[in-house]
């Protein structure tokens, strides 16, 4: 590893003294010490069976947890398939691993059975990584901890500057990993994603530990590595950035139908369905509702060569919109949902469920403000809508404790806001 000092000052440090002379003067802030290379360098990447077996017996092989991280190609390729799998284990050193030269590592997960696994956000990454067969037994999410012990900034970068003072770059973050080969500079980055994980773990699981959070941040870890996978979205389509701008079903029906066309696009051609046709240009379309190729290239949102080049295609779908019979027409209002309605219209339509939310709100705020978690973490937000929009027949700590429970919430959760949120409630005027 070569290291490079640079200063570094404390968010929300107080402003620095003034000279003699009036200016201002810089008091010396911590040094942050820059990883720039990995502490054995960068390993060749695993493309062979030979090599993942080699790889599977060094990790099992191997003392202590073992830190992992994942590369996407979010943006470039259609969905969140999983193009580079980073570990590093005490004695085995680091690993990376090509998933697409031998997409089934199964063996290696099961090398590390009974073995914790050290990820930052690890729900980004446990899916993709259960596609080629790692499962973990144990977690520690290292942005979980994080967030649990109050931290204003839990990217990885800043989470190892302040537990560490350690700088990670991350100028390749966000860079297509579907590319090969990749290059150094890449492979680089990638290995110091896991150079100082299990080191993180140790620092952050200490500090929870002093704080009386370990019981907490065990229990956050186990509901992320057993969660599952989320449910297909009803009408994804509505999702569409600017979506607010149409108002009426014909124009939505075009939404739709453009939607629907870029998506099978997107999938056969393995491309990322912003870069087929860009949000904005599906909402433009449907609000000029154009009659014709020549008037749909004449938009400024489809004066693009790769639009314009399947110009006939976003025609046919917006044609396919507008010839849509009214009974299949979609609802102005969305699909038909168990969710609660937007607040701002519980006022009108449930003044006292209103009130209840107002009251948990409160609570939540309290309790995030006291024990420096934020309030998301601390509850659920849409489950604590669902508690005050559709309540539990009668709301004493424990029936409060019970819908809670049955929407997901951890115990350390419950214990700490069914009994406040039995009193919010119970204060609140009665019809």
């Amino acid at each position: 590893m070569r290291p490079e000092a640079i200063p570094g000052a404390p968010a929300g440090a107080p402003e620095p003294p003034e000279s003699p002379d009036g200016s201002p003067t810089v008091e010396p802030g911590p040094e942050i010490v820059m990883l720039t290379e990995p502490a054995e360098g960068i390993p060749p990447v695993v493309e062979t069976p030979e090599a993942l077996a080699a790889v599977v017996a060094a990790f099992e092989a191997g003392t202590g947890p073992v830190a992992v991280d994942a590369e996407r190609a979010s943006g470039y390729r259609y969905g969140q398939r999983t193009y580079l799998v980073q570990l590093r284990r005490e004695g085995a050193g680091t690993a990376l691993i090509d998933p697409i030269a031998v997409p089934d590592l199964s063996s290696l997960s099961d090398a590390l059975v009974g073995v914790e696994w050290v990820l930052h956000a690890a729900s980004q990454d446990l899916p993709g990584l259960a596609e080629q067969g790692l499962r973990p037994s144990r977690v520690f999410d290292t942005e979980l901890g994080a967030r649990l012990l109050g931290l204003d900034r839990v990217g990885l970068a800043a989470v190892v500057a302040d537990a560490l003072g350690l700088g990670l770059a991350k100028e390749h973050s966000a860079v297509d990993w579907s590319t090969r080969p990749l290059p150094a500079e890449w492979l680089r980055y990638a290995a110091l994603d896991v150079e100082v994980l299990v080191e993180l773990r140790e620092v952050l699981a200490e500090r929870l530990a002093v704080a009386g959070k370990a019981e907490w941040a065990a229990q956050e870890f186990e509901a992320v590595r057993t969660a599952p996978l989320p449910p297909p979205r009803i009408e994804p389509w509505r999702r569409v950035s600017g979506l607010h701008a149409i108002r009426d079903a014909r124009r939505l029906a075009v939404v739709r139908e453009l939607w629907l066309t870029r998506d099978q696009n997107a999938r056969t051609r393995d491309i990322s369905p912003g870069r087929v046709l860009p949000d904005h240009a599906i909402v433009a379309a449907a609000q000029a509702l154009p009659g014709s190729v020549a008037a749909l290239t004449a938009l400024p949102a489809f004066a693009g060569k790769g639009t314009r080049r399947r110009a006939v295609l976003w025609q046919q779908a917006i044609d396919r919109g507008l010839a849509t019979p009214d009974a299949d027409l979609p609802s102005v209002r969305g699909p038909k949902s168990d969710a609660p309605p937007p607040p701002r219209a519980w006022a009108e339509k449930d003044p006292q469920a209103a009130a209840r939310l107002v009251a948990a709100r409160d609570v939540v705020a309290t309790l995030s403000t006291t024990h420096g978690v934020p309030a998301e973490n601390l509850l659920q937000p849409d489950l604590l809508r669902r508690l005050c929009w559709t309540p539990p027949e009668r709301l004493d700590a424990d029936s409060i404790a019970g819908f809670l429970q049955a929407g997901g919430a951890r115990p350390w959760q419950i214990g700490l806001v069914a009994d406040r949120l039995a009193e919010a409630f119970a204060a609140l005027p009665q019809d």
